[in-house]
């Protein structure tokens, strides 16, 4: 007989087995242990999998600056037993010629074999300079190609061959174990340690809103100057507890890690994207050395149609290559200078460097988007108030709400936060700050290498590490201006062709200080070179003042040549609204 039933019984009944209730053997037994062992397991990986859902949906500012961090670090594993290793074959070439040595001490402690390995380290310094310089404009164009991602996957995972090959030429030693080396730096033309960080740049100039760009790429520099701080330590300490070879192997490890991380940390960013959707024209070696247009004066139209040439950019990669030939050698500088006068050993000028790195990191990860922002309202205040005062932006009406999410809802179903008038956000609304920080900072860089020539005693070198690197924000700032000042299908070109000043600055400023250096260390005045630095630094900053954003109610130019009927189109529309 059926159950009576009445309008308070349970549509569902009363009791509901359990899903491993009904799970039943062949042989009629119950299965409840073997579904509870499938349950806690079933359970564990859906855990393991939130885990690892929620490590990826960390912010993607976080997972670029963490990128560049690890990257850096695995680039820089190999940098101090580079150079031991070079010492240990350069000593087997030499007594493969020579009698075996029998006396006290180290049998590589010869002038000679000092004199080659400088030689030999030398030739790899300038290999990598050049196929580095190569590589920026491969990593520009394989990131307009293949998106920056995959590009940035290519950067990492090459140098993994490449220091997989080093760890051949270790275990080879002699003559033959240097020509390794030095032939795997060819290698650097496809991914090498110039590439990853255009790359890495673009990514945060794609995904990062405007606002917060300049600060990103401060921070973004400041995290590789932290993986080279600590690269550089580690990578000797594993070299002489566990052999010359293990920090290439750390390394191999290290970059196929990172190669993994790029792969599903970072943001897909289409190719199209990264040229603004413009497709160009030029074609292969043209589009190659496209960034070398973004040197060229701009077009830009007026407000009243006019079409007229803007120098900002070209002026600001004038006093980007200055300010980088005047700050650019002083990292070394300071250790020759520390070496000739105050007699540093070799352990102290680890120390020195890496304190230096590490304050240099700090600075750029937390005081300096600390500074651009608050510098941003700092000089909106003063332009609103040079313009007649703050009521001006009190007194703009505000946008009308058209959409229907923005209307006032019905009482009963008012949201949490109740709609207000939204203005939109200017991309380049306080960015001109940058550009006079970028100023400010060069000045200040030249004031603090100044006043390092006044040192008496060691602590003052200290001293001078210490406070110089609250001065470092001027590669950063240059980025974020260079990238408002070029157009989004630009932007990744634009930071290719600062890269490139910058490097080749980088390169000029060795060779023209190590020559002043030089002469005045001869005549007995090697302090003075601290002066020369910050007379360029001053000039710099000099030359940057000529360097503007655009004028007001301008735009720039087409990029592919119509600019002139651009303008033409624009005059009949200006002249129409001035005679309404």
């Amino acid at each position: 007989m059926a159950s009576e039933t009445s309008e308070r019984t349970p549509l569902l009944g009363g009791h509901q087995p359990a899903r491993h209730d009904a799970v039943t053997s062949p042989t009629g037994k119950d299965r409840q242990p073997i579904a509870d062992a499938q349950d806690r397991h079933g359970r564990w990986v859906r855990d393991l999998v939130v885990r690892l859902h929620n490590l990826l949906r960390v912010h993607v500012e976080k997972r670029i600056l963490f990128a560049g961090f690890l990257i850096t670090l695995s680039f820089s594993f190999t940098q101090v037993p580079i150079f031991y290793a070079f010492h240990l074959m350069e000593c087997d070439v030499f007594y493969e010629n020579h009698p075996p040595y029998n006396g006290p001490g180290d049998r590589c402690s010869r002038n000679e074999i000092a004199a080659g390995t400088a030689t030999q380290y030398s030739i790899l310094g300038m290999t990598t300079t050049f196929c580095g310089t190569i590589n920026l404009f491969v990593a520009g164009w394989t990131a307009k190609r293949i998106g920056p991602r995959a590009a940035l996957m290519v950067q990492t995972f090459v140098p993994a061959i490449r220091v997989a090959t080093q760890v051949l030429g270790v275990l080879a030693g002699g003559q033959a174990g240097i020509d390794i080396f030095q032939y795997t730096q060819l290698i650097t033309i496809i991914g090498g340690p110039v590439g990853y960080i255009l790359v890495a740049n673009i990514i945060a100039g794609e995904v990062v809103e405007p606002l917060r760009r300049t600060a990103v790429f401060g921070m973004l520099q400041g995290c590789i100057m932290l993986g080279q701080g600590i690269g550089y330590l580690t990578g000797g300490m594993i070299g002489d507890t566990w052999g010359i070879r293990r920090p290439f192997e750390v390394a191999f490890f290290s970059f196929l890690l990172s190669t993994t991380y790029v792969r599903f940390a970072m943001p897909y960013i289409t190719p199209e994207s990264v040229s603004g959707g413009s497709k160009s024209d030029a074609k292969g070696i043209a589009a190659f050395l496209s960034p070398l247009r973004v040197l060229l004066p701009q077009k830009v139209i007026l407000e009243s149609g006019a079409l007229a040439k803007h120098y900002g950019v070209l002026f600001l990669c004038a006093g980007v290559f200055l300010g980088v030939l005047a700050t650019g050698y002083a990292p070394l500088l300071i250790q020759m200078y520390a070496t000739a006068v105050f007699e540093f050993k070799q352990s102290d000028n680890g120390w020195l460097m890496s304190g230096f790195a590490f304050m240099r990191a700090a600075f750029l990860i937390f005081l300096f988007p600390y500074i651009i922002n608050k510098g941003r309202r700092w000089y909106l205040a003063r332009e609103r108030q040079g313009a007649g005062g703050g009521e001006t932006e009190d007194c703009e009406p505000a946008r009308l709400a058209t959409n229907p999410e923005e209307l006032e809802a019905p009482m009963g179903s008012l949201a949490e936060e109740e709609p207000v008038a939204s203005a939109e956000v200017k991309e380049d609304e306080g960015t001109a700050f940058d550009l006079f920080f970028l100023r400010i900072s060069l000045v200040v860089d030249g004031i603090l290498t100044m006043c390092a020539a006044f040192a008496t005693k060691g602590w003052h070198i200290y001293l001078a590490a210490f406070l110089l690197p609250f001065a470092s924000g001027s590669a950063p700032a240059a980025k974020g201006v260079m990238t408002e000042m070029c157009s989004a299908s630009r932007r990744a070109d634009a930071l290719n062709a600062l890269t490139l000043v910058e490097n080749i600055a980088r390169l000029a400023t060795q060779g023209l200080f190590g020559f002043v250096f030089a002469a005045l260390a001869q005549v007995g005045k090697p302090h003075l070179t601290f002066f020369a630095n910050a007379a360029i630094a001053l000039l710099a900053s000099s030359v940057l003042l000529l360097s503007r954003f655009p004028p007001d109610g301008s735009r720039l130019a087409e990029d592919d040549g119509n600019a002139e009927s651009s303008a033409e189109r624009q005059q009949p529309e200006s002249r129409q609204a001035r005679q309404h």
